[in-house]
């Protein structure tokens, strides 16, 4: 399985982006799908998670609020929409995906692949 995960770039302090999460001829539909952020000299932050079904997500108390994650499983690809972006937000993000349906009691534990990663830089 390999995760592709898309959308970061420059933005603006205010500002949004919509980072994707898709797996190239692998339906993702029955794993839950979670969001990851790491800036340099940082350790790595759980952002965010949605389960297999959309119906329970958790977030991280610094996005929450901002941050909204979400998935259509008819397209294969889960998303993290980010708003009122801030400079604080700069990290390399990667999304992972678990081999069960549910997000995981531990934040941050138990996913079995993740992507390579996109960079989002918030700066002005």
């Amino acid at each position: 399985l390999q995760l592709v995960d898309s959308g970061g770039g420059l933005v603006q302090p205010g500002g949004s982006l919509t980072l994707s999460c898709t797996a190239p001829g692998f339906a993702l539909d029955w794993y839950a799908i979670g969001w990851f952020r790491q800036a340099p000299g940082k350790e790595r932050e759980a952002v965010s998670c949605i389960s297999a079904s959309g119906d329970d997500t958790d977030y991280a108390e610094s996005v929450k609020g901002r941050f909204t994650i979400s998935r259509d499983n008819a397209k294969h690809t889960a998303f993290l929409q980010m708003n009122d972006l801030k400079p604080e937000d700069t990290a390399l993000y990667y999304c992972a995906a678990r081999v069960v349906s549910g997000c995981p009691s531990s934040p941050g534990s138990g996913y079995d692949w993740q992507g390579q990663g996109t960079q989002v830089t918030v700066s002005s």
